[in-house]
């Protein structure tokens, strides 16, 4: 039986266009866009079954907790490579690919990343099935998508001749188009470019030291020197600085001549941005997608959503309004490929918002702040089953507790006690304290 496919999963997108519910501490990947599981565990479904090996994951060390987290919560097995910083994805995959060419060069590996929407896996595993021969015989493949429209935000590829039963030489990659080349992209039946890539791993690693040699000798030290963290595999810093932040595309892609494309009809999308999750979302009658706690009258064509705050809409047309417990966006649906521009503008003026949450994700659960002044902070906490708070001194505040909901066993100082709702305790300054148990919500000021 031949060797399954490697599957690398990339996680280092931040997804600014899809603001204010996609964020730096929570970015699109790990947000539910469409159903009850995120594009993270979408993409670790589509990868079930005899075809697919363990997938690798490529994250960084902040959004470590909500790989595993999301994993966990499919019964999904991952093996986790932390980056030290973003460097893009050319060198994320060619570390990934070092990493497996170790054991098995000969293995194939298959990169998707972690924030885009497929609604046909069926579709989608027979395209990466048929790919195959391509990628064993050397070949390159990225993943063309059919066009339907005349698309400004994607890559296009235009086929060359047939190299494989399923698979053509590339014969250019095109960077985003306006809307007259879009046009005559589409009219000459050239595909989008999905950034889904399938091929050897040694292939890869050989091609990215012939463009790229420094990065490369850069990736293989990282990968050498990596450390094991707590069952995560993490690549060394100084080795990884040394490679050059660029894609995949521009690194190696644009330059080989193996470069191969299969075509894919999969229902996929890359939601891009609020106008691209509207047009692959169900919608009633008049145009409308409404989410959480949205009340619409006549009103047409508009995304909304709410978490939590009451949001109406009356006689509006074609806006996208996105309402967070800390910020709300309001936009054009045509233009919503300019909100990475006012995130730009809200981080020029210091604004929390732009990258972080109201809630917090660590590895024992979340918190939310409620209200900070001087003098004072409350805060909402909630604690997984199984989750431990470390223990902690603080030398300017004391604290008070207050369970909620569950039971809560509390440390503070050298005292152990449970605690039940509506229960509190306190501790005083430099008292080391900390919580666990079953899951609880608390509130601590």
């Amino acid at each position: 039986m031949p060797a399954r496919i490697q599957p690398v999963i990339l996680c280092g997108g931040s997804g600014t266009r899809l603001w204010p519910t996609s964020r730096t501490s929570l970015p699109k990947q790990f947000v539910p866009l469409l159903g009850p599981h995120s594009t993270f565990q979408q993409t670790l479904l589509r990868l079930q079954g005899p075809l697919f090996a363990r997938p690798i994951v490529v994250a960084n060390r902040d959004h470590r907790c909500l790989v595993e987290k999301q994993a966990a919560a499919i019964d999904a097995g991952v093996t986790l490579l932390l980056e030290p910083e973003r460097r893009d994805s050319g060198p994320a995959i060619l570390a990934a690919c070092t990493l497996v060419a170790r054991e098995d060069p000969e293995a194939v590996v298959l990169v998707l990343p972690s924030d885009h929407i497929v609604t046909e896996p069926r579709a989608f595993r027979r395209a990466v099935a048929s790919a195959l021969p391509a990628a064993r015989a050397g070949r390159l493949v990225t993943f063309g998508i059919e066009a339907d429209h005349a698309s400004t935000e994607y890559g296009w590829i235009r086929p060359g001749t047939r190299v494989e039963a399923r698979c053509h030489a590339v014969h250019t990659f095109a960077e985003k188009p306006d809307a007259a080349r879009a046009a005559t992209y589409l009219s000459d039946r050239w595909l989008w470019n999905s950034g889904n890539f399938l091929m050897r791993a040694d292939t890869l690693c050989a091609e990215y030291a012939a463009f790229d040699p420094d990065t490369a000798a850069a990736a293989a030290l990282a990968v050498e020197a990596a450390a094991d963290e707590g069952g995560a595999l993490a690549l060394d810093a100084e080795g990884f600085a040394g490679t050059h932040k660029t894609s995949l595309d521009f690194a190696v892609m644009e330059k080989t001549s193996r470069a191969a494309v299969a075509r894919m009809r999969c229902g996929w999308s890359d939601v891009g941005n609020w106008n691209a999750l509207w047009a692959i979302s169900e919608r009633d009658d008049l145009g409308n997608v409404s989410r959480g706690a949205a009340e619409l009258f006549d009103t047409e064509g508009c995304f909304v959503s709410s978490d939590g705050m009451v949001t109406s809409l009356v006689g509006v047309r074609d806006l996208v309004v996105v309402a967070e417990k800390d910020a709300i966006l309001v936009a054009d649906r045509s233009r919503c490929g300019d909100v990475r521009k006012m995130v730009e503008i809200l981080r020029s003026k210091g604004r929390p918002q732009a990258e972080w949450h109201a809630s917090s994700h660590r590895p024992w659960g979340s918190y939310r702040v409620l209200e900070a002044s001087d003098g004072f902070q409350v805060k909402r906490i909630t604690v997984a089953p199984g989750g431990r708070l470390s223990l902690q001194k603080h030398r300017h505040r004391a604290e008070h507790w207050v369970v909620v909901r569950g039971c809560a066993r509390v440390t503070v100082d050298d005292t152990v006690a449970d605690y039940r709702e509506r229960a509190s305790t306190s501790s005083s300054r430099s008292a080391p304290s900390t919580a666990s148990r079953i899951p609880a919500t608390t509130m601590s000021n």
